[in-house]
């Protein structure tokens, strides 16, 4: 049934909103659609792997027993299924009792030195979640954000795409600033792109500032 289901997927008969409802109504379906991911089709590939991100919002406890699966994605050949994988990883951080991000912490942060903007993006972006999940990780996820403006630029990695990460370190900051200890530190270098001349990436930071300064 479920191999059939994954055909319409790829012959786009089936669009992955209605995947997901599925899997909603039956989660018997979840190790078919995991081992999607494994599909030589890049459309069965990329579309479960969108569907379990959506799924692992709602329900990551259903997820959490597969997650060495997301956790191995991470060494994947196919950069989208690392995205996925990354953001699924931080949905699940809400129900890992037996901390396991922790052993895999600095495998999942390794990706701030990756060549790829999108990928260091990425993780950027999926930091506060984790942050928020997991405060008492907050000093090691801080020291690993604050490190963006320092990445070697890469033909992938431009001076701009460091512009763009950090506007979202600044943004996952935000969410989590609050629990932050060392909090002088995030305000310099926040404080460092008021006069950048990315547009949003020096309204992000004024806004930040207007919010947080004491």
């Amino acid at each position: 049934m479920s191999d059939n289901l994954l055909e319409q997927l790829a012959e786009k008969t089936l669009t992955k909103d209605k995947l997901l409802e599925k899997v909603k109504k039956d989660p018997n379906l979840i190790p078919e659609i995991i081992n999607g991911m494994n599909s030589s089709k890049a459309a069965i590939r990329y579309g479960c792997g969108k569907v379990l991100m959506d799924f692992s919002e709602e329900h990551p406890e259903k997820l959490y027993l597969h997650w060495d699966f997301f956790i191995n994605k991470l060494d994947s050949k196919y950069r989208i299924l690392i995205w996925q994988s990354m953001a699924i990883i931080a949905n699940l951080t809400r129900v890992d009792h037996d901390k396991k991000l922790d052993t895999n912490f600095e495998k999942y942060y390794s990706f701030i030195d990756n060549e790829y903007m999108v990928t260091v993006a990425n993780l950027v972006s999926n930091s506060g979640k984790i942050a928020n999940a997991k405060p008492y990780l907050i000093p090691k996820i801080t020291r690993k954000l604050l490190k963006v403006d320092n990445i070697k630029t890469t033909p992938h990695l431009t001076d701009e795409c460091k512009r763009v990460i950090a506007e979202k370190a600044i943004i996952s900051f935000d969410t989590f600033f609050n629990q932050v200890e060392k909090k002088d530190e995030v305000l310099l270098f926040v404080k460092k792109h008021t006069g950048s001349s990315r547009v949003t990436l020096k309204n992000k930071a004024e806004e930040f500032l207007n919010k947080w300064k004491r």
